[in-house]
């Protein structure tokens, strides 16, 4: 496994670099199949930060879902050791997922389909598909969903990406961001095929944006009405 060491402020000294070798030393041990770890050194900007000033992005590429993990301490060796620990923890969390799915395509398991809207409780939404892993599917370009071009009487777009996606299931989406340790995630659903956005809620609740082409405009979402997730929504599932 490759290990590159960046930093977007300052060279990386020797020292530094050996305290990475030896801290990730233990990733490779734990996900023999890993290609490269990148270790990014940043500096938080606010000063009221400062207690917190360094930041470490690890981010491991391997067989499957990229895994990341980042951290903020007073000092680079201890942001390193808050990141790594994280890392750690997502590996073995994607072990243990890929453990449990063989076991149930084993053992001939299958994940029972969550009931309708209709059979549920008063104010509960389903929340996973019926399947935990996406079926092997040819790339789709998203391009048509993307947006592009100033408007000049308002904020201006000024970076634009445009990504390939295979479709998976909403339960697939949330172990991905899972393991980016984002807040959110955009995917292309299986089932419509269209672009979805899971998010992260209070505690430990998600909540998931379906859009749905309508040649009608969308509505406002003005405070005290409807939340902008259900003005956005085209579907709940």
């Amino acid at each position: 496994m490759d290990i590159v060491v960046k930093s977007r402020h300052h060279e990386v000294t020797d020292r530094f670099r050996r305290h990475v070798m030896d801290k990730l030393a233990k990733v490779q041990e734990m996900d023999g199949k890993a290609i490269s770890l990148t270790v990014v050194l940043g500096e938080e900007k606010n000063p009221r930060q400062a207690e917190q000033k360094d930041r470490i992005e690890l981010t491991l590429d391997c067989p499957g879902p990229v895994i990341r993990a980042e951290a903020s301490a007073g000092d680079p060796y201890s942001a390193l050791d808050l990141a790594a620990a994280k890392l750690q923890a997502q590996i073995r969390k994607a072990k243990d997922r890929r453990k449990i799915h063989r076991n149930r395509k084993a053992n001939g398991e299958t994940i029972k389909r969550i009931p309708p809207m209709a059979d549920l409780p008063p104010g509960i939404q389903p929340l996973l598909t019926a399947e935990s892993a996406p079926r092997a599917n040819p790339e789709v370009d998203v391009k048509p969903y993307s947006l592009s071009g100033p408007d000049h009487n308002g904020p201006m777009v000024v970076r634009e990406k445009t990504h390939k996606a295979t479709p998976m299931t909403l339960d697939q989406a949330l172990y991905e961001m899972e393991l980016v340790g984002h807040d959110f995630y955009l995917y292309v659903d299986k089932d419509s095929g269209l672009p979805a956005v899971v998010y992260r809620r209070h505690a430990y609740d998600y909540g998931v944006i379906h859009l749905e082409p309508s040649d009608e405009p969308a509505e406002p979402y003005v405070n005290g009405n409807s939340s902008p997730s259900d003005k956005m929504a085209g579907a709940r599932r």
